[in-house]
């Protein structure tokens, strides 16, 4: 499924793996391209993702985490060892990225995990595709430093597991927190304006909007 969005930026959404994982390439129409939580677990879905990279021309020049349980990084070592790309995460993840590979095989998902350099994530600061930029907002809960990437010319965000169309993320795996995870969507994601698209980690797109108005998570 194709977003186009306004101004520079486009994203293009895959859903991978036996979890059925949402994985994004957010790109700029001079080619430049960041891969954010790929998926892809089978060959077949690996060769979907850079059939997609190389028929748009794209170029590849970020490799980020929202958070790092298993279902988001099955595909990291792949896009870091194709394209060259260092990941980047926040620091808070980097114990449940070591852990991913054992996680994959408690759910008979064995895979091999990136275990590269690292580039950490700060919240308040941005990052750049082409002229645009993706600020990063420290949205913890679902995990300890998961992380939402936000384009306001754009007017979208991608958000992980954090928030759903009509759910929230789960807060009963290891370093989960409800009321973390309630706190930082009423604090930060709901502090966008509700056109603000929210592209998740699992399911349909929703807005901010919308899940001010109708998520049982979230009523007052």
């Amino acid at each position: 499924m194709l977003f186009c969005l306004k101004k520079m930026l486009k994203v293009q959404s895959f859903t991978f793996s036996p979890i059925a994982e949402n994985t994004y390439i957010v790109y700029h129409e001079n080619g430049n391209c960041a891969i954010i939580d790929p998926g892809c677990y089978y060959d077949e879905e690996k060769e979907k993702l850079a059939a997609f990279i190389e028929s748009s021309q794209l170029k590849p020049v970020l490799l980020l985490n929202t958070h790092c349980h298993l279902d988001h990084v099955f595909g990291n070592k792949y896009v870091a060892d194709k394209y060259g790309l260092v990941l980047h995460i926040h620091p808070e993840e980097k114990k449940l990225l070591d852990f991913a590979p054992a996680s994959g095989l408690m759910y008979n998902l064995p895979f091999d995990n990136y275990d590269g350099e690292l580039i950490y994530l700060k919240p308040g600061t941005s990052l750049q595709i082409g002229e645009n930029e993706l600020e990063i907002f420290h949205t913890p809960g679902h995990s300890p430093g998961s992380v939402t990437f936000y384009n306001k010319v754009g007017e979208f965000a991608l958000s992980g597991d954090a928030l759903f169309q009509g759910s929230i993320g789960r807060t009963d795996l290891p370093g989960g927190n409800f009321d973390t995870l309630i706190n930082a969507i009423r604090t930060t994601l709901f502090t966008l304006p509700d056109e603000t698209i929210i592209y998740s980690g699992h399911g349909d797109s929703t807005n901010i909007g919308n899940e001010k108005k109708f998520n049982p998570f979230l009523q007052d």
